[in-house]
């Protein structure tokens, strides 16, 4: 009997353990908008069916325990936001250069409601991909490619800002520049496509450029030199503009295979980001020009040339003190040649493996659409388990000015089925909290948890549900502000004797 209860004891504890969600974890999701993949649903020019739609996913991604939104902005030199550097997007309107009817920002829109769900908008742009699709985009007259078409490359069926270009760099920060000044975005974003991937048979058409630059690099270090001015540029745009706004590269899986450096990883990548897209990710991390790195893992455990564990551990070792997040290719469960994708158990694996790397914090899906299908079940595995509990954005204390104040926070009522809190938040004042967070711990519950997290606005009050058997339960309200830095407690409780009355402390 006594041998049994132990073993009992030890499947519970092993069973706690599993379960058990880190407190901060960076949970996103990437909503693409080229070719509207994501969102818009189509390219009608129909505003309120485009907010209907993005609330939609909003609420979506919020039940399945996300906190961040990677949102697509910027996908052909086109903008989902008024600007006067770039048109309205085809994508948005179904004509490029054609305004919202009747008008709204979508950019403001969308991250008003992220914001408010206490959730962080990460403003997601494609750096140097022009034109979609030379044979049929829509290219409005004020486009940059027809005002400058000097700066720009064409390779196979699309036209690109040419990397080599001072001037198409200068624009494209610029670009940023722009949205930063005016949108509390909490992130600049960037993908894979720095020089585009290979076409066979096709050299990219920039040797004109290289000879002009009179560069004695040889022609690939120059490219990646190129990447590296353009990246350095908008490091201190973000610095100078937004001190607290992060810079985040979302690379292919692969900087190098260990065949063509020492430092590679144990990987049989055909393409490579440092030898075929001429983004030295690891410089970019060593010397502290990006916040964060997303390297697409889209292939399975196991994977014979690129296995997600080997990924895994080779990004966690090489991430210099900067964040690692993890892109997840859920997408694949629902292509009919990606077998082990069609297991329920590979996605909640890739969580458990990353949640055991200490240099990895968290999680990026691509795409938002893969959870509108829910394989596999995953959005009620997510709800149910491994995102039940909402976590905090990990901290970037390199880009903080110190931690907040406690908030000034209290119980204003509590009777026998409820208890309200109410958080004095002043909007000038305490202009650089992002939001707060209610933690409780009850006789029920005796685990310490997260039970709210919520934006920071004016008359903040918050109801809690009471359970009937509790006698005494605490609460613990923090402050947190825009680099994810955390306040210490500001402690409050209530108790009750036998009756219902309660005392508030």
């Amino acid at each position: 009997m006594m041998k049994r209860l132990n073993l009992l004891a030890v499947f519970l504890l092993t069973t706690t353990l599993v379960q058990a969600q880190p407190k901060s974890e960076f949970r996103g999701v990437w909503i693409a908008t080229v070719s509207n993949i994501d969102w818009p649903q189509t390219r009608t020019n129909n505003p309120e069916k485009q907010k209907a739609d993005f609330i939609r996913l909003a609420d979506l991604h919020k039940r399945n325990g996300m906190n961040v939104l990677v949102v697509q902005i910027r996908p052909a030199a086109d903008a989902f936001y008024p600007s006067s550097l770039e048109p309205w997007s085809e994508f948005l309107t179904g004509k490029q250069g054609e305004a919202p009817n009747p008008y709204y920002d979508p950019l403001q829109f969308m991250i008003d409601e992220t914001h408010k769900r206490g959730m962080e908008f990460h403003a997601w742009l494609n750096p140097y991909r022009a034109v979609f699709n030379i044979n049929g985009s829509s290219i409005a007259p004020d486009h940059i490619t027809r005002k400058h078409p000097e700066w720009f490359l064409t390779y196979g069926d699309k036209k690109y800002f040419d990397p080599g270009n001072k001037q198409a760099q200068a624009f494209v920060t610029d670009v940023v520049r722009d949205i930063v000044k005016r949108y509390p975005v909490d992130a600049i974003h960037m993908d894979d496509y720095f020089y585009p991937y290979r076409i066979a048979g096709k050299e990219f058409p920039d040797e004109t450029s290289y000879k002009n630059s009179g560069s004695t690099l040889a022609k690939d270090d120059w490219r990646r030199s190129n990447c590296d001015s353009i990246i350095t540029a908008i490091h201190r745009v973000l610095r100078s503009e937004r001190p607290e706004c992060r810079f985040g590269i979302s690379p292919f899986s692969v900087w190098r295979n260990r065949s063509q450096h020492p430092d590679g990883s144990d990987s049989k990548a055909g393409v490579t980001n440092y030898d075929d897209l001429y983004a030295d990710i690891l410089l970019w991390l060593k010397k502290g020009w990006i916040d964060y790195v997303t390297p697409q893992l889209y292939l399975e455990i196991g994977h014979d040339k690129i296995a997600y564990e080997k990924l895994l551990d080779w990004w966690g070792k090489h991430s210099y003190g900067k964040h690692v997040y993890i892109g997840h290719g859920i997408y694949r469960a629902g292509e009919n040649n990606s077998i082990k994708w069609k297991n329920p158990n590979e996605l909640p694996n890739q969580i458990k493996l990353l949640r055991e790397n200490p240099n990895v914090q968290g999680s990026i899906y691509f795409s938002s659409k893969s959870f509108e299908k829910n394989y596999n079940g995953w959005n009620d595995s997510l709800q149910n388990n491994y995102y039940k509990e909402p976590a905090l954005i990990p901290a970037t204390p390199w880009l903080s000015k110190g931690k907040p104040a406690s908030p000034q926070a209290g119980i204003a009522s509590a009777d026998s089925k409820q208890a309200t809190l109410e958080i004095n938040h002043d909007a000038k004042k305490n202009a650089n909290i992002k939001y707060y967070v209610v933690y409780k711990q009850g006789d029920v519950n005796k685990s310490k948890t997260i039970a709210a997290i919520l934006p920071a606005q004016t008359n903040l009050r918050w109801t809690d549900t009471l359970d009937e058997k509790d006698r005494t339960v605490h609460y613990w309200i923090t402050a947190v502000n825009q680099t994810n830095e955390e306040s210490a407690a500001r402690e409050r409780k209530i108790t009750r004797s036998l009756g219902q009355t309660w005392s508030i402390q």
